[in-house]
C-alpha cells in the first residue's frame, strides 16, 4: 500500500521536540505524518493536505489553538477533519471549550505515547465511519451509481477545474426510451432491472468518468479531459451495449436510450454549469425528436459580432 492510501495526521505544534518525538514514536503506525510549526502554517497545510486527523497544540506562538480550531471548523474544506487538542494545562474549562468548538478529543502534555496511539486510532476509526456514511448518502440505492446530489456537486467542481486550467470537459445526459411504457407493460420490478443493467454498462467507463442516476430513467455522465467528439464515441458505445442487451423473461424485447452530448467549447461565452447542462439536455431532446436510440452532439454556439 502506497503512502497515498495511508491516513494523514497533521501535527500543529510550535515545539520541534514534539515533532521529533512524534516522528520517532509513530514511525510504526500506518499513517502519514505531517508537521507545522505555527497556527497559520497549520491552517495552510490543512487546506492543502486534507488530513484525516489534526493534532493541535492549544498554546501556539502566533495563534491561539482555539482560534485555529474555529478557523478549521468555519472552512468547508477543513470542517470535517477530526481535531485532537493537546495542552500542558489540565483545567476542565479548556477541555470543555475545545470540545464545544468541535474537537473530538483532548490530551494533556506530557502525553503517554501508548495513550496517544490509542486515541489516534479511535479518531481514525470514527473518521472512516463518517466518510462511509457520507459516501453512502451520495449513492443511488437501486443502481449503485452516484445520485443527483453528488452529480450536481461534482459537475460544479469539474467545471471550475476545467475552466481554471483550460481543460476539456464533456457532459452526456441519457434517457432510457419509452421507459414509462416499459414499466406499464412489464411491471416496475422489470423496470428496476433495466435501470440496474444499464447502470452496469455506465460503470464500465474510465475511472475518471462520473456516472450518476440523475432521476427516474435519466442519467448523467461527466467526462473530464475529453471533447464532445470523443464523448460522443463513448456515448455511442453505451447506446449500442444497451440496445444489444437480451432479456430472458421477454425474448425479442429491445431497450434503447437517447443521448445528448455537450462540451465547454460548444457553450460560447459566458460559460456556466447551468448552460452546460441545459445544452446537453437540449441535445438529448433533439435525439428524442429525431427518433430516439441515438447520440446527438450539441451544435457549437454561434459567435455574435
Amino acid at each position: 500500500m502506497g503512502s497515498a492510501d495511508l491516513p494523514k495526521l497533521l501535527a500543529i505544534d510550535d515545539s520541534e521536540l514534539i515533532h521529533r518525538l512524534l516522528r520517532s514514536r509513530l514511525a510504526s503506525e500506518r499513517l502519514e505524518l505531517h508537521c507545522a510549526m505555527s497556527g497559520r502554517d497549520g491552517l495552510r497545510a490543512a487546506r492543502a493536505l486534507k488530513p484525516d486527523v489534526v493534532l493541535l497544540d492549544v498554546d501556539l506562538g502566533d495563534m491561539d489553538g482555539f482560534d485555529v480550531l474555529v478557523s478549521l471548523k468555519d472552512n468547508p474544506e477543513t470542517q470535517d477533519i477530526a481535531v485532537i487538542f493537546v495542552s500542558a494545562g489540565t483545567d476542565t474549562a479548556s477541555k470543555v471549550r475545545g470540545l464545544d468548538l468541535g474537537a473530538v478529543d483532548f490530551i494533556t502534555k506530557p502525553f503517554d505515547i501508548v495513550e496517544l496511539k490509542a486515541r489516534l486510532r479511535s479518531a481514525l476509526r470514527v473518521q472512516h465511519l463518517i466518510q462511509m456514511l457520507a459516501q453512502r448518502a451520495q449513492i443511488d440505492g437501486l443502481t449503485g451509481l452516484w445520485n443527483r446530489t453528488y452529480f450536481d456537486r461534482r459537475l460544479n467542481d469539474e467545471f471550475s477545474e476545467a475552466v481554471r486550467h483550460g481543460r476539456p470537459l464533456s457532459l452526456v445526459i441519457v434517457d432510457i426510451d419509452s421507459f414509462k411504457q416499459t414499466n406499464d407493460q412489464y411491471g416496475h420490478m422489470f423496470g428496476d432491472t433495466v435501470l440496474e443493467r444499464f447502470a452496469q454498462i455506465l460503470s464500465s467507463g474510465r475511472a475518471s468518468d462520473v456516472a450518476s442516476r440523475y432521476g427516474g430513467e435519466e442519467f448523467g455522465i461527466i467526462l473530464p479531459n475529453i471533447t464532445a467528439t470523443e464523448a460522443a464515441e463513448v456515448a455511442e458505445r453505451y447506446r449500442a451495449q444497451l440496445e444489444a442487451l437480451t432479456w430472458s423473461d421477454h425474448p425479442g424485447l429491445v431497450v434503447t436510450g437517447s443521448f445528448g452530448v455537450c462540451d465547454l467549447d460548444r457553450l460560447g461565452s459566458p460559460m456556466s454549469v447551468d448552460r452546460l447542462f441545459a445544452t446537453a439536455d437540449a441535445a438529448l431532446y433533439r435525439a428524442k425528436q429525431e427518433g430516439r436510440n441515438r447520440v446527438v452532439v450539441a451544435e457549437p454556439a454561434v459567435s455574435r459580432v
